[in-house]
């Protein structure tokens, strides 16, 4: 429609004498602005005293102590903050939908609630609702505090993993983007060179190591400095891991501690998946007794040295057989999943008592 009207204005303007003779004035027809919450404006704001408000762009540093009010323009709105609010069932935060717009409002801010608040227009067909790309916005929230410079953390020794086929990040996040921060390994005692390549700071992640590396494991913690401090602040302790395995389904065996028994036995079978430390696997079983016999299944995980430096989890299911019937020789099948996909690995269970049969079969 805009571009129709255009073109019918330029048309209008190619004679601007009137048929008497008289030279006047076009009016061009106003062109309507797109409303806010289209692509490229954010349609996120923040509300200030007296009714004003300020539309966010990347970052914003407040004071802390302040209540914080954010409105989201769209008649049903999806929101993000940091997830410890939802962790801890923070009640100083509040979410409520309105006609036009949706308001968050937290109120007593700290340092801790430094972090990533977004919001989105939800579009909904019938049951069915996704987050519209299109109408996002976000912006990284720094609640300053001279007495606290790292973003507070309920843990104090972090583990983190580093995958040779991904960068790594130290999450040593400041309150305060002006802060200087250096990061140092424990043993041996020394600073680590910040590049700007291989080791990189961002104030809303952390350090970033973007090719990791065997030579990159062990004990790390960080150091900030102020202008507002007279002393330097020491961040969480950080175990830094190697990961061996890669990525993808799990890598699974299977293993009987005897393929053949006797009636009255006592046996078990062993599914045991390799992978990275910080993978789930899940396990399930089919075996011939499976409802009509009652088995024991023992899961447990744990993390393993394979190596100089690597560090691979193992996850184990142990399924225990008692007291062995007829009904219980056949396959056992052991399925393994994982994020990635899926893993089927099988062993069978045979009566000693035939096998000796067999073999006396084939010896007459």
């Amino acid at each position: 429609m805009v571009c129709q009207q255009v073109k019918h204005m330029k048309e209008a303007g190619k004679n601007r004498n009137r048929p008497g003779g008289k030279r006047v004035k076009v009016r061009y027809p106003k062109v309507k602005v797109k409303e806010a919450g289209s692509k490229g404006q954010s349609i996120l704001t923040q509300v200030l005293d007296k009714g004003r408000f300020l539309r966010l762009g990347e970052s914003l540093s407040l004071n802390p102590g302040k209540t914080l009010e954010l409105r989201c323009k769209g008649t049903n709105i999806g929101w993000a903050y940091p997830s410890y609010l939802d962790t801890f069932s923070d009640n100083r935060l509040s979410i409520m939908q309105h006609e036009r717009y949706s308001q968050l409002i937290l109120t007593s801010p700290s340092a801790a609630d430094t972090g990533d608040y977004s919001c989105w227009v939800v579009l909904c067909d019938g049951e069915e609702c996704a987050k519209d790309g299109e109408s996002t916005s976000a912006t990284y929230i720094y609640f300053t505090d001279k007495d606290e410079l790292f973003v507070p953390s309920a843990i104090h020794f972090e583990i983190i993993y580093l995958h040779p086929d991904k960068p790594a990040t130290v999450p040593c996040r400041v309150t305060n983007p002006k802060i200087n921060v250096s990061l140092h390994r424990e043993v041996p005692a020394e600073e680590i060179a910040v590049d700007g390549t291989q080791i990189s700071y961002n104030p809303t992640k952390g350090f970033i190591i973007q090719n990791p590396s065997p030579e990159h494991k062990g004990a790390y913690y960080c150091k900030a400095n102020s202008t507002t401090r007279t002393t330097s602040q020491i961040s969480t302790k950080y175990q830094l891991l190697y990961v061996e395995v890669p990525s993808g389904p799990p890598f699974a065996t299977i293993e009987a501690s005897s393929n053949t028994v006797s009636g009255g036995d006592i046996f078990n079978i062993t599914c045991t998946v390799l992978g990275e430390p910080e993978m789930n696997v899940s396990f399930s079983w089919r075996y011939p007794g499976q409802g009509q016999r009652p088995v024991n299944i023992y899961d447990s995980w744990r993390l393993i040295n394979r190596g100089l430096g690597h560090t691979t989890r193992i996850s184990q299911s142990v399924m225990v057989v008692d007291d062995v019937e007829t009904i219980d020789y056949g396959k056992y099948i052991c399925s393994t999943k994982n994020k990635h996909g899926e893993t089927l690995v099988a062993t069978t269970v045979k009566s000693h008592e035939k096998e000796e049969e067999h073999k006396d079969y084939i010896l007459s």
